[in-house]
């Protein structure tokens, strides 16, 4: 099976990146992501910006439809908007670790180019935090 690369990545998530208005009260679409799992499946997701703060980034989306899939180990994400590729922000980077504890060594690309490790945006793990008072 061959592995699919981050431009590959890139041309999936360019697919479903279309801006659009829902409503009054919600946007969609103006962030897209795709995530490549540990089964060498690929899922896409659209961004929702919506009123009172209960949108949601493109990664959870992408990720939404992994985990319904039965999946929640990502070996590669990538998210992007119209100028380019965009580093997950802390929510993502949060969800992406805590869905599966083998997500730390999640490649993401953090801008055209560039990938790391997840571990790398988050060196300071407050799971590995001492408790003790």
């Amino acid at each position: 099976m061959n592995t699919p690369t981050f431009p590959e990545l890139i041309s999936h998530a360019k697919t479903v990146l279309a801006p659009r208005r829902l409503s009054n009260t919600a946007e969609a679409g103006d962030v897209a992501a795709a995530l490549l799992s540990a089964n060498g499946n690929i899922y896409l997701g659209v961004c929702m910006d919506v009123a009172c703060g209960i949108g949601f980034c493109a990664e959870h989306s992408a990720i939404a439809a992994m985990v319904t899939a039965g999946e929640n180990k990502i070996e590669k994400i990538v998210a992007i908007g119209r100028r380019g590729v965009l580093p997950p922000c802390g929510r993502c980077r949060e969800l992406i670790t805590q869905i599966c504890d083998e997500n730390r060594d999640t490649q993401v690309m953090v801008a055209d180019g560039e990938v790391v490790p997840l571990h790398a945006l988050l060196p300071h793990d407050w799971r590995k935090a001492s408790h003790a008072r």
